[in-house]
């Protein structure tokens, strides 16, 4: 199996090696054949920082692994002609002609077509002063901090074994009092606040956003604020209830990086790829009753059908019995057989008085 530049970030073709717990691995590339297809793995962690976790007199020496991973394939944009990678040039829009890099500064846009520049000597000035340590501010309940604030996710490690028991003491030690600590670190001369709590036997650091960058509800147009049917809050708590479950991350499958990797595979042996759905139907776009697909949901829940809390229609008249309705029927031939007697006992009197 060839996967050319396009498909993985790879340079050139894959070399293919035998690896006894992920098949066949590409060395070029995080792709490994899986159940006859490629399938993108994880790379081993690696640390990109090294600090120390550091409130009061305490300093735990750490490193900051990634706890997140990519697993949708990269493409490149290719010349359809001889799938050629294309390149982006950076063109002077005045000039155009492109612009080597130790030509270009940047700026910032004061207004339309006007440019503050900044230079080097710039960002270093703003740069905050350079720092090796996590510095805790505080410990907040766990359940403080808003989901809006939360971006990315590390791991921390202890940098030695010497390290390991204050980083098993810590941890517990937050564990035991159920709250998370609020820190400032540095990386990239760039300030970052961040959450540090606990998950399972690690420390996890999760980078958060400012107060600033969270966007105010009250720019949406929202409903207000009424009161509600008790009926109608009851039949939507149940359906909620009825669909209450616990947390298994592992059971949601991520069906579109799955098809392509299968498309992928298919394309190279030149064979039409077997793809899986990726979700329910889309919805119409119908404004309904809102009142009737819930008791339609409560319903389907309990395996029955809809039922309708419509009035409750007139009861049906009985149906009258196959046997009754032949009884009833049988007069009516009966009339009709005398009718036709009578008609020839006059038939026959009236020959009689003619002869």
């Amino acid at each position: 199996m060839k996967l050319r530049e396009h498909f993985g970030g790879a340079s050139g073709t894959c070399l293919w090696v035998a690896d006894p717990y992920r098949g066949r691995v590409c060395k070029r590339a995080p792709i490994a054949v899986l159940g006859g297809r490629p399938t993108l793995i994880g790379a081993m962690a690696r640390a990109i920082w090294r600090g120390a976790i550091s409130f009061g007199l305490v300093t735990i020496p750490v490193q900051l692994v990634s706890a997140v991973g990519r697993q949708r394939p990269r493409f490149h944009l290719l010349h359809e002609k001889d799938e050629s990678p294309v390149r982006y040039d950076r063109v002077c829009q005045r000039e155009s002609r492109a612009v080597p890099w130790d030509q270009i500064v940047k700026g910032f846009e004061t207004e339309k077509g006007r440019y503050t520049v900044l230079t080097k000597e710039d960002f270093k000035q703003a740069a905050v002063e350079r720092s090796d340590a996590i510095d805790i501010l505080t410990f907040v309940e766990a359940d403080a901090i808003d989901p809006r604030f939360f971006e990315t996710p590390y791991y921390l490690q202890p940098a030695s074994a010497a390290a390991g028991h204050a980083y098993a003491l810590l941890r517990e030690a937050m564990r035991a009092v159920g709250r998370v600590g609020v820190a400032q670190i540095i990386m990239r001369q760039e300030q970052h606040i961040a959450a540090l709590w606990v998950k399972e036997k690690a420390l996890v650091l999760s980078m958060l956003r400012f107060a600033a960058e969270i966007a105010d509800v009250g720019g949406l147009s929202l409903p207000a604020e009424r009161a509600l049917a008790k009926k109608e809050l009851d039949m939507a708590s149940r359906l909620v209830e009825s669909f209450a479950g616990a947390w298994e991350p592992a059971q949601y499958k991520d069906r579109y990086t799955a098809n392509l990797l299968a498309i992928i595979a298919a394309k190279e042996k030149g064979r039409k790829p077997r793809l899986g759905a990726i979700g329910p139907a889309a919805p119409e776009g119908k404004v309904v009753d809102l009142m009737e697909r819930l008791r339609a949901s409560l319903a389907g829940r309990r395996g029955q059908a809809p039922a309708r809390e419509a009035a409750k229609p007139a009861p049906a008249r009985k149906a009258v019995k196959p046997v009754q309705a032949r009884k009833a029927a049988k007069p009516a031939p009966a009339r009709a057989a005398s009718a036709s007697r009578r008609r020839g006992k006059s038939t026959r009197a009236g020959r009689r008085k003619a002869a």
